[in-house]
């Protein structure tokens, strides 16, 4: 190599150190490394903060014990269940134009006996002839051999693992008393996932006494009319109350722009407008990877938001 070459590679790495240590430059810029991405999502609510915010039974397993439990407690009843929860904690509830908060507590602990479920593994050359297909079971009856596969599969690990009694389903709600566990026609059968007999399970049943807790729930009054309620709800569910004209002119266009298009993305370094709507709507400084479920109220509107943040691949 001559001594100017030499000279000219000398220049090049002396320059390219001293652009780096520049205030204000990365050295990802000289590299060209992508930026994590900030992605804001907005959605239109259709109801208001009000109904949006009032607790309603579903169907299922879950739907009968929650409305006999109202109809116990509300005005300001109490309602035990041994086991499970009824209805959820912290939940809104209307009455008579009064409007009520659930409460959930532990008031004691009962012996109890209880049909349990459990389920062995059946090697697919094992599989009977008359093994019953998951699909042809009722709602009830396939839930507890998901949640038993699921636990099965996971060793354990899977997240409906707290439904279980050590590795047994037990059954508790009303609408399992009537179940085919409980009659006795699935005792022995074998169960399989799919068609092909992969993921095949024997199903045990048994009676067995567990220690039960009692799980009360409690019906606390809130307010006694809608537009107290209104305020209720918006200190204790709404996580941004936005005005335009408290917005910067920055701000509110991304603002309206995510709103218009449900979506708005940058990549870091963020604009002073981004950076600024995330703090306005109190995600500017997250600890994780993503934040859902926040609830906005601006303009006179409601909406759902969440931040993603996506590191480079």
């Amino acid at each position: 190599m001559t001594w100017s070459s030499t000279r000219r590679r000398l220049l090049q790495l002396t320059g390219t150190a001293t652009i780096a240590a520049l205030p204000g430059c990365n050295s990802s810029i000289l590299t060209g490394a992508k930026k994590p991405e900030y992605t804001l999502n907005i959605q239109s609510i259709d109801s208001s903060p009000v109904e949006h915010a009032l607790y309603e039974p579903g169907d299922g397993i879950f739907g009968q014990p929650a409305r006999t439990a109202l109809q116990e407690i509300l005005p300001t009843g109490r309602y035990t269940t041994y086991g499970y929860t009824s209805i959820p904690g912290n939940e809104y509830v209307e009455h008579d134009s009064a409007y009520y908060q659930t409460e959930n507590t532990v008031t004691g602990r009962k012996n109890m006996t209880r049909t349990v479920v459990r389920v062995s593994t059946v090697n697919k050359e094992n599989v009977p002839d008359d093994a019953i297909l998951i699909d042809s079971l009722d709602r009830v009856n396939s839930r507890v051999i998901k949640i038993l596969h699921s636990y099965s599969v996971s060793n354990g690990e899977s997240s409906s693992a707290d439904l279980l009694h050590e590795d047994a389903y037990v059954l508790r709600r009303p609408v399992e008393k009537d179940s085919r566990f409980v009659t006795g026609d699935l005792n022995g059968r074998v169960v399989t996932m799919t068609e092909s007999g992969t993921w095949a399970y024997r199903v045990h049943v048994t009676r067995e006494e567990i220690m039960e807790p009692a799980n009360t729930v409690l019906s606390i009054p809130v307010a006694e009319s809608r537009e107290a309620f209104r305020e209720v709800v918006f200190g204790s569910r709404i996580d941004s109350e936005l005005a335009p004209e408290n917005v910067s002119p920055k701000a509110r266009r991304i603002l309206n722009k995510a709103i218009r298009t449900e979506q708005y993305t940058e990549n870091a370094p963020l604009s002073p407008g981004f950076e600024r709507l995330l703090d306005l709507l109190g995600i500017g400084n997250i600890d994780s990877k993503f934040v859902n479920g926040q609830l906005l109220w601006y303009d006179d509107r409601f909406y759902r938001y969440s931040l993603y943040i996506n590191d480079p691949s």
